[in-house]
């Protein structure tokens, strides 16, 4: 659809093809600034006979010639000149910009040679200019986010390099007079999470997901890196946020596997961070059901030990038993054998003993990421860091150990309140390898959460797994059991008049009513 809203009034065309060769002609024998004045009077007769195509001709050719030129201050100010002119036609302004955008990897190649460490930096500068022509501009929406991408890489990309701290040596004052024009902004970034705050917040201003000009890969890739920055600072709230706005649909398309990866990657370490296992194993299983995963081995079976790992880690619920017992009927998980027989054990309704768990399973389990000493997968930040306790923050594959202990004493007790009515304190404690004040807290825990019915007789020393019933409910079992029985004898009477029945007629005589 054209941006232009004014109908046109004549047509410049061939005043336009005269004078292209005639202002090339001047740029190119070094008089660049009468080149400029010839195709800014000829620009104001197109604009304001709303010659659209002209205009546009015109403004991409003073951004060429002002770059030919290598007169990077000039190219700057009449961007913005001409972007402000009074009633300048949108769709000039974007092919203008469009033109300009295109100088911009040539800069940044002068840039990494090392062309502006003593000057100005031209390609930051250009960058700077386009944005604040493209700034509140619906129809320049689309290259704005580009821009917004370049200048947030630039500020990640020092925030590598940056100190941790700022230098106090160097700090000066800025003198009172220097603060009128420039008050409301920003002070400018010094250390290195200065730098990455910059970086996240010029991602997140920029809400793509509105945009209807930009296709589904682009939209998804700038979501993906707006929630990479925000978790690099640690704002995982707004990386909840961000994925939210992915659409899953799209990711389960073909080309999108490299996107789904990077996706499911960051709600992996989401998931970590909240602690939220289950969730971590339903990434993982989307992780999985990539070919580029299923083609590669070694990597399948470690995606195949993850899922096994977060299952069994997660706090027992119905999603939890649902999800472990169709993994457990998944033949595919037996490509991790060791893993495979851990599920087992949490599918079978037997007790598991810690120290043969940990003598059986822990070599190879304590050797994943998950559970090694020094590992930092999930390591907290941000918020998470200060809801932890500091060994916990510390070392997090051992915090997950301790889970999965807690997890097979879990099993246990769900298992003892299955087979036990009532079951001494002193025989509980034995069966569950834990001292007895650690025995009635997991008690206490489960009682809370629903799972298991149990009520602690302290001085005697007994647990009771048997949920006293009341009057309704006995007499209601009672009618119940009454009921049943008596449908199934009306049930056989039925059946043996029936069966008399066909006795009678299998010998050719009809039954006599009444006998």
């Amino acid at each position: 659809m054209s941006l232009n809203t004014r109908k046109q009034e004549r047509d410049f065309t061939a005043e336009v093809t005269a004078l292209k060769p005639e202002v090339e002609a001047l740029a190119k024998a070094g008089k660049l600034n009468e080149a400029v004045d010839k195709i800014t009077a000829l620009e104001k007769q197109t604009r304001n006979a709303a010659d659209m195509s002209s205009t546009a001709t015109l403004l991409s050719l003073l951004a060429r010639l002002c770059w030919e030129g290598s007169d990077l201050d000039l190219l700057n100010a009449q961007l913005v000149a001409m972007s402000k002119k009074h009633g300048q036609l949108k769709e000039a302004v974007v092919r203008m910009v469009d033109e300009a955008m295109t100088y911009l990897p040539d800069l940044r190649k002068k840039k990494d040679a090392g062309e502006y460490k003593s000057g100005k930096d031209r390609w930051l500068e250009l960058v700077k200019t386009l944005r604040d022509i493209t700034e509140g501009k619906i129809y320049l929406e689309l290259p704005r986010a580009r821009l917004t991408v370049m200048l947030s890489s630039y500020h990640e990309t020092l925030s590598q390099t940056a100190p941790s701290e700022p230098s106090t040596s160097t700090a000066k004052p800025a003198p009172a007079a220097a603060t009128d024009a420039k008050d409301k902004e920003k002070k400018e970034p010094v250390t290195a999470r200065d730098h990455l705050d910059v970086a996240a917040d010029l991602m997140s201003d920029i809400q793509v997901e509105t945009y209807s000009s930009m296709d589904k890969r682009e939209k998804t890739d700038f979501i993906l890196e707006q929630m990479r920055l925000e978790s690099m600072r640690g704002h995982w709230s707004r990386v909840r946020v961000g994925s939210r706005k992915i659409n899953r649909v799209f990711l389960k398309e073909p080309e999108s596997a490299d996107l789904k990866l990077r996706y499911y990657d960051l709600m992996i370490q989401l998931a970590l961070q909240e602690d939220a296992y289950l969730e971590a194993c339903s990434a993982y299983q989307e992780v999985w059901d990539t070919e580029e995963v299923k083609k590669d081995e070694a990597r399948e079976i470690g995606v195949l030990e993850n899922i096994m790992i977060f299952v069994v880690l997660a706090p027992y619920n119905n999603e939890q038993s649902d999800m472990l017992h169709k993994l457990y009927a998944n033949s595919e998980l037996q490509k991790a054998p060791v893993h495979y027989d851990l599920l087992k054990c949490f599918i079978t309704k037997e007790l598991m003993r810690w120290p043969g768990i940990e003598s059986l399973y822990g070599p190879t389990l304590r050797q994943s990421p998950v559970f090694a000493p020094g590992s930092t997968l999930g390591k907290k930040t941000g918020a998470r860091a200060e809801e932890k306790k500091p060994e916990e923050l510390a070392n997090p594959g051992e915090a997950r150990w301790e889970e999965l202990h807690k997890r097979v004493i879990e099993h246990n007790l769900r298992v003892i309140a299955s087979y036990y009515s009532r079951i001494t304190m002193t025989r509980l404690t034995e069966l569950l390898d834990l001292p007895p004040l650690t025995t009635e807290r997991t008690i206490c825990k489960l009682v809370t959460d629903k799972t298991i019915y149990a009520r602690i007789d302290r001085p005697a020393g007994i647990v009771s797994f048997k949920q006293t019933k009341g009057v309704n409910e006995v007499l209601n079992a009672w009618s119940g059991d009454i009921a049943k029985m008596l449908s199934l004898v009306e049930k056989t009477s039925h059946l043996v008049a029936k069966e008399y029945a066909m006795h009678e007629a299998s010998r050719g005589k009809r039954p006599i009513a009444g006998k």
